[in-house]
């Protein structure tokens, strides 16, 4: 059996598979999702016309094969992500994605519904209601999530993380403040950034990390290899600007969305422009410190 530390992938053709249905394909009503991430919500928009759905960049699983890339090989920059991969699209539950624009307003409870009551100071129950519902559609609204149905999601909860920790990541001293560079990973916020002393050089920004029972590997490590243009070996799929710190475990960019609510199988997975960003930032030897725990996992 392939030992936990080896582990690092990613789960999004099932999501895939999930969502390519016909809309007109009886479904059963869903009921509220359970508590946490870990129930099955899909991307509540659908793609364009003749454009199949994004699927995830699968991880390394193996540590790699660690070679000197040429200056040749090094010139070559990764794809870009194709239009509308880094759109803030919540996963809903599968009735309301099929019934698409029927949906006004979500009446289901979501998986983040204490945490957005909070946020936006609504009253904390837990429970959906016609105000909770109104007050979470103008913040998605505001902030271009779609669609704005008013469920408490995983995206709608990101967004919120990232603009409480904007001007301030580490304000709760979780991440070591050193006098070298360190790459901060929060799992439990899902934010990752760049400090030296107590300065953000960078970041901070969402990312994703392990899902449940492939947790992404807590402590101290350092960055041993980087390589721009990284081909997962078991996959033949491309990781872009892979930054390896633990075994198989690496800073890469997905084409994909990070808000998938499954996780990766234990990298630290990143938008491609914020990975291609962190490259030019982090160098090979910089320390990593990775702590807390992604909901659901």
């Amino acid at each position: 059996m392939m030992s936990r530390r080896m582990r690092c992938g990613s789960v999004g053709v099932l999501l895939a598979l999930l969502v390519v249905m016909p809309a007109q394909s009886a479904v059963a009503e869903a009921g509220p999702p359970a508590p946490g991430p870990g129930s099955e919500l899909v991307p509540g928009v659908p793609p364009g016309p003749h454009q199949p759905w994004q699927v995830d960049t699968p991880d390394q699983m193996l540590p790699p094969r660690v070679y000197t890339p040429s200056a040749q090989e090094d010139a070559v920059e990764p794809r870009d992500a194709p239009a509308e991969t880094d759109a803030l699209i919540e996963y809903v539950p599968l009735s309301e994605a099929v019934a698409g624009k029927s949906v006004t307003c979500s009446k289901l409870t979501g998986p983040y519904q204490r945490q957005v009551e909070r946020w936006l100071k609504l009253k904390v129950d837990g429970k959906q209601s016609a105000r909770d519902c109104a007050a979470i559609r103008a913040f998605q609204t505001k902030e271009g999530i779609k669609p704005n149905t008013g469920f408490a999601g995983p995206v709608t909860w990101a967004r919120m993380q990232l603009m409480s920790a904007k001007k301030k990541p580490n304000a709760a001293g979780k991440c070591p403040v050193r006098s070298y560079r360190v790459a901060c990973v929060d799992l439990t916020r899902q934010l990752t950034w760049v400090q030296k002393g107590k300065k953000v050089l960078w970041g901070p920004v969402p990312m994703r990390s392990g899902r449940a029972g492939y947790r992404t590997r807590t402590g101290w490590f350092k960055v041993y290899w980087k390589h721009k243009s990284h081909w997962s070996t078991l996959y033949n799929t491309p990781m872009p600007y892979s930054q390896f710190f633990s075994g198989g475990e690496a800073f890469h960019a997905i084409y994909g969305s990070i808000y998938d609510p499954n996780g990766s199988y234990g990298c630290v997975n990143l938008r491609l422009a914020d990975a291609r960003s962190l490259w030019n930032v982090t160098k090979t030897g910089d320390h990593v410190y990775v702590w807390g725990r992604r909901a659901g996992t």
